[in-house]
């Protein structure tokens, strides 16, 4: 029996009785909201936070199945205008997500101007002429009348289906943003178990778990250059271990990265691990290292080698 019939024969899954499904793509700039907002629909964590922007690298793909519907989000990277390779590959990941989904969501801050950034993904909505919803974020932070002139200035740019206000981490609003994509699950069937969330592997996820707590730790100057591969990922006697290379691009960024006494390296690892012990629903042993491989963000070869593929 191969894999499709395995899945056929789960029950409910890809029956008759009206089983639908959607691809939606959540874009904007960086630092907006897109990852919370997903968290948020899914219930549970798929794609790391952080205040710092362009924290998302890779199209991280989030499921959610309710009744006989299954929505499937794809959380996009920032879009923004690329430095080097790496953020070059990050803008192509963008484009791909818009050119394979059925919908977008569109996630704005209340701020009354479309910027630039936003102005270039209307436009690629436009050229596809793709339904979207426009989702602004952090609704908390101002008064009505900056809610309300943000959803006119970018009402008078493109034709939303729908424009939901949230504030995506209390949780104000998501359940709305779900009523409203519903009208695009209009593929029949189920593409993934009922049960399942992501379609991250097992490494992955472990590997933006540690990069989440670097992001959340390190000094501003060493973030963007640093990726995690992960080494080890194997399951002795109940336990989970796994280890772990963190590449930074300077030898100064390692020794920060380290921190005295390898206090801060001690740090990310014990939250990086209490977050993948809960995960994975068992005990994790996490062994980390850190080596320098410089200007990777700037070599196609060493970005496709620390796990970023299309580039």
């Amino acid at each position: 029996m191969d894999d499709t019939e395995k899945i056929e024969q789960i029950p409910g899954f890809n029956n008759a009785e009206a089983k639908r499904t959607g691809f939606i793509a959540i874009v904007g700039r960086p630092n907006v909201g897109k990852s919370t907002l997903l968290n948020a629909i899914l219930g549970e964590k798929v794609s790391i936070v952080s205040k710092k922007p362009q924290t998302t690298r890779n199209r991280i793909t989030g499921i959610l199945t309710r009744g006989n519907e299954q929505f499937v989000f794809v959380d996009t990277p920032g879009m923004h205008t690329p430095r080097n390779k790496l953020g070059q590959y990050m803008i192509r990941s963008i484009n791909s997500a818009i050119n394979d989904v059925d919908a977008a969501i569109l996630v704005v801050e209340p701020v009354p101007q479309v910027g630039k950034i936003e102005e270039t993904i209307i436009e690629r909505l436009k050229q596809r002429e793709l339904p979207a919803v426009l989702v602004v974020n952090k609704v908390d932070t101002v008064d009505a009348k900056a809610v309300g002139d943000t959803i006119k200035a970018y009402s008078d740019r493109f034709d939303f289906n729908a424009v939901v206000p949230v504030c995506a981490l209390k949780n104000l609003g998501v359940a709305e943003v779900l009523e409203e994509v519903k009208s695009f699950l209009t593929t029949p069937g189920w593409f993934f178990p009922p049960d399942q969330v992501t379609d991250q592997p097992e490494r992955q996820i472990a590997a933006e778990l540690i990069r989440e707590k670097l992001l959340r730790t390190l000094e501003d100057e060493v973030p963007h250059g640093v990726a995690v591969v992960i080494e080890e990922f194997t399951e002795k006697n109940d336990l989970l271990v796994i280890r772990a290379e963190i590449y930074c691009e300077r030898e100064n960024h390692k020794r920060i990265i380290i921190g005295k006494n390898g206090e801060l390296l001690k740090k990310v690892g014990t939250l990086a691990r209490m977050e993948m012990e809960a995960f994975f629903g068992t005990k994790v042993f996490l062994e980390l290292w850190v080596k320098v491989k410089e200007n990777w963000r700037d070599i196609a070869g060493s970005i496709t080698g620390l796990g970023y593929r299309d580039v």
